[in-house]
């Protein structure tokens, strides 16, 4: 079994992504709903200010957090201690799903884009509705990669 700072690591880390699952799974349940039931130009400001807001350091480094206590021997007791591998996997499928394809690679762009859309100009209304359905569903798999990654580091907390 993990014990001393690892497993502390491990523990923070599967709170961290469950954490993480939920508010997904909030976006992606009613938040987006809510903003897609607003007037078009209502719904783009919204989600507009919100992508403005998002990215504050700590939201941004938190994904780091994870990897750097979970892919890096720590010493413990004068020793190395050794991250098992199913904590190397949680941590790895946390990082790539949630900040390289899911976050950077797919919802950023969308993200991206939105910002260039004036809510009141043609055609503002499709690309609006293209937005919520497509990041909406890119959302839905971030929550179901970081419900997974909780699990994991869960399992390597029970089984490491």
């Amino acid at each position: 079994m993990i014990s001393g700072y690892p497993r502390a690591l491990t523990m923070i880390a599967a709170v961290g992504a469950g954490l993480s699952a939920g508010v997904f799974f909030a976006f992606s349940t009613f938040v987006m709903k809510a903003l897609g039931r607003l007037p078009d130009t209502d719904g783009i400001s919204a989600m507009q200010a919100i992508n403005k807001a998002a990215p504050t350091p700590a939201f941004m480094a938190r994904p780091l957090w994870h990897r750097r206590g979970l892919c890096r021997p720590r010493r413990v007791g004068g020793h190395p201690a050794k991250p098992t591998a199913s904590g190397l996997a949680a941590g790895r499928l946390r990082l790539v799903s949630r900040r390289i394809v899911l976050t950077a690679a797919l919802p950023l762009p969308r993200n991206d884009a939105l910002a260039r859309v004036n809510p009141t100009s043609a055609g503002a209304a499709t690309k609006w509705s293209e937005y919520l359905t497509g990041w909406t569903a890119w959302n839905h798999l971030r929550t179901v990669s970081c419900l997974g990654s909780a699990v994991i580091f869960t399992v390597a907390l029970r089984v490491g």
